[in-house]
């Protein structure tokens, strides 16, 4: 099994094209769709540079899966379904944070809440066949109780669960977003795995300058994840984690990304005017 990872500068985000180089099946973790916020309008140059991907190599992609609701980047789960025809895939939990944010930003009736936008939703410890390609779902709340961990092989794809050993772990103040929950997930079900499991994460934020990494080991981080190794007491990381998310700022594209993603990132209808709107609440 193969792995291409694709890195969005702007928001930091990694996607990844996981493919059987025999069979030539395929699938993509994460698509990014371009936002310039400023300017605000929306492009595929990310997506562009994926599917050339994918032609090139005559890949044969059956699904896009996400593993969260994201809250820092727009999804091009929806824009790569429209080009391509491949289905979506997402955690089973999905229709909780549906329900949350359609709630907060007035949404009710404009957004389906049932996860009807993605194909497939996949519950902890289901499996999904993409021609050759086993994948298991792993439950892993804590971030977003939606968040889900893909099993592909001797890989793990983690989302923003967990990150690379200096940066550590997502953070947890999301709406029911748990820091013991995190703990959990990553003890008891991520660090169960063998220690040579490979670990491709979500995001690299390049701490102190450092050039891009984006995999790393379970045995890596249980010994060395600077905020969750495996020898850290609950009671530490949850006092931990949780004074440190309340010092951080929203993400600069929160409600943008979140009003999008949670329907699989369609853009909203334009009013008779032509004109699409995103909602911003005044905090």
């Amino acid at each position: 099994m193969q792995v291409q990872h694709f890195f969005d500068d702007f928001s930091s985000t990694l996607t990844y094209v996981v493919y059987d180089e025999d069979t030539k099946d395929a699938v993509i973790i994460d698509p990014v769709l371009d936002y310039d916020p400023v300017n605000l309008t929306f492009s595929q140059d990310s997506l562009t540079t994926l599917l050339q991907f994918v032609k090139d190599k005559g890949l044969n992609v059956h699904y896009a899966l996400e593993t969260h609701i994201h809250a820092d980047h727009i999804t091009g789960a929806d824009a790569l379904r429209a080009a391509t025809g491949i289905k979506l895939v997402a955690g089973a939990v999905v229709p909780l944070i549906q329900e949350t944010f359609t709630a907060f930003l007035d949404m009710e009736g404009q957004v389906p809440v049932d996860g009807s936008q993605f194909d497939v939703l996949l519950a902890d410890g289901e499996e999904l066949q993409a021609g050759s390609i086993t994948i298991k779902a792993i439950a892993t709340p804590g971030h977003t109780p939606a968040d889900t961990t893909y099993q592909i092989g001797d890989a793990i794809f983690t989302g923003d669960t967990m990150f690379m050993p200096d940066f550590g772990t997502g953070r947890c103040d999301f709406p029911n977003g748990s820091a013991e929950d995190l703990y959990d997930s990553i003890v008891n079900r991520l660090y169960t795995l063998p220690d040579e499991t490979r670990v491709f994460v979500g995001h690299d934020y390049q701490p102190g300058g450092r050039e891009l990494k984006f995999m790393t080991t379970i045995g890596e981080s249980k010994a060395s994840n600077k905020q969750l190794r495996a020898d850290t007491s609950k009671e530490e990381f949850v006092k931990w984690r949780t004074e440190r998310d309340a010092t951080l700022n929203l993400p600069r594209l929160i409600f943008q990304s979140v009003q999008l993603n949670i329907d699989a990132g369609k853009l909203p209808e334009p009013n008779a005017k032509g004109h699409r709107f995103l909602k911003t609440p005044i905090l």
